[in-house]
């Protein structure tokens, strides 16, 4: 991509070695600023506010649902610079050519909730900074901003966090300064309490929201000089996406605990920060913004990967992306602007059904890359028209994954069905759990046996 054109001009093609650029810390910042969102402070608060944890309970979980479910995340965008190719496309490896279409569908809804639900959010946002703007026209406001940065792609996205990432990291600490300086309410500490149901749910909850973000953490990375190696992308995407999200859920906590009753997280966070509070919308408002333009990244991406599928020859370019990224715009405010009313109950049914489709993607992913092909892919065969190696349907890969998800139904329980073991472990969901083991071992056993070896020789070749 040349630093004279303004719109990135790539999609899903290989990004060629002389057109890598950046350095892996540029991963740090993007996924530290990026999870400095509202959305993040108001599914913080949920361990509180909903599940009724105490404050060091809800840290614990917090903290530790975090750091596990980054690991998923990291050790995806560290694939970026070995393959140059977005996530989805880089899928064709492990469940063939138009096998892998099926793991496009999920991932493309689940980028259209998080698109949709952070509009709605921006829209909030908007309203509450300047009531004067009716909620309607600050939701098409907030939308049309992240879909101009995500058309603009892959470097304004890295440059905007970089900058955000000092801002906001700097906010936040500052705002929890000022909630602590002030005397805290008598019972801070000691309300709520320790449940293991509230406990696995907010740790299930904040592991599956670092994992969520797997099927598209490579598209930020694959500009990456293939040199970097595996470790550096990996311990820079871990320690930035931890970290900021950490940060931001903790502040949710605090700030509704600060102010006490049943009071929305984002209006909390603005009376609990005191003459910081008006500052401290506007800047969340530009962050959720930024946010959202790699949410329709993807959901672009993921789009023109699944057309790509039936049109091997096509590569297309910004000229489309463009128009893709508008269509999903009006899509995505029309439904955002019907489901505002209801968006926290909304998105936490999604973040349920999220564990469910995409624990056992997750797994077959990573043991493929780093386990299986031992981090070699064989690029031409990824956009060949019949599959290459890998084939067109990979069978066996498709139905371990759906085991993986169909494993999960007796023992799951969330707003929608509670499995008749759902309780086998009184008040913890350990459905994804068993989905992680059953999907990993089944899809080790069978590779041990199917998989045919492949060399480095070769392998990180594109068609020309």
């Amino acid at each position: 991509m040349s630093q004279k054109i303004v719109i990135e001009d790539k999609s899903v093609d290989y990004v060629p070695e002389n057109e890598r650029h950046g350095k892996s810390r540029s991963l740090f910042t993007l996924w530290f600023c990026t999870n400095i969102a509202p959305l993040a402070v108001v599914t913080g608060a949920i361990s509180t506010q909903t599940f009724h944890l105490n404050i060091a309970s809800a840290f614990t979980a917090i903290i530790a649902g975090h750091l596990f479910g980054g690991l998923f995340l990291a050790l995806t965008s560290a694939q970026g610079p070995r393959i140059g190719i977005p996530q989805m496309v880089q899928s064709r490896a492990q469940f063939g050519r138009y096998g892998s279409l099926l793991v496009i569908a999920f991932t493309t809804v689940i980028y259209l909730g998080f698109f949709i639900s952070n509009i709605t959010l921006s829209g909030n946002v908007i309203n509450n900074v300047l009531p004067e703007i009716p909620l309607t026209h600050a939701t098409i406001i907030g939308a049309f901003a992240a879909t101009l940065i995500g058309i603009i792609g892959y470097r304004f996205i890295h440059r905007i966090n970089k900058i955000g990432a000092w801002v906001m990291g700097g906010a936040l600490v500052a705002g929890l300064y000022v909630m602590f300086s002030q005397p805290l309410p008598a019972d801070f500490w000691q309300r709520g309490s320790f449940s293991l149901n509230g406990w696995f749910a907010t740790f299930s909850i904040c592991a599956v929201w670092q994992i969520s973000f797997s099927p598209y953490t490579s598209d930020y990375s694959r500009y990456l000089p293939a040199e970097v190696g595996v470790f550096r992308p990996f311990i820079c995407t871990w320690l930035g996406a931890c970290s900021g999200t950490i940060l931001a859920f903790l502040f949710g906590v605090i700030a509704v605990n600060r102010v006490g009753g049943e009071i929305e997280a984002m209006a909390a966070v603005r009376q609990a920060s005191g003459f910081l509070g008006p500052t401290l919308m506007v800047l969340f408002l530009l962050n959720i913004i930024c946010h959202n333009s790699m949410n329709l990244y993807g959901t672009v991406l993921s789009l023109l990967t699944a057309v790509q599928t039936f049109r091997p020859a096509w590569l297309p370019g910004a000229k489309v992306r463009v128009i893709v990224s508008a269509i999903v715009l009006v899509g995505g405010i029309w439904v955002s602007v019907a489901a505002a009313a209801n968006f926290v109950s909304f998105f936490l049914n999604l973040i349920w059904a999220l564990i469910g489709v995409l624990i056992p993607w997750c797994v077959i992913n990573l043991l493929d890359f780093y386990v299986v092909k031992k981090q070699n892919y064989d690029i031409d065969s990824i956009f060949s028209a019949d599959g290459g190696r890998y084939g067109l349907v990979n069978k066996p890969a498709l139905f371990i994954y759906f085991g993986g998800v169909l494993i999960q139904i007796p023992f799951v329980e969330n707003a929608f069905f509670t499995g008749p073991y759902a309780h086998v472990v009184p008040g913890a969901d350990i459905s994804w759990g068993i989905s992680m083991i059953v999907t990993g071992v089944s899809y080790l056993l069978v590779n041990n046996k199917l998989q045919r070896p492949l060399t480095a020789t070769g392998e990180q070749q594109r068609v020309q």
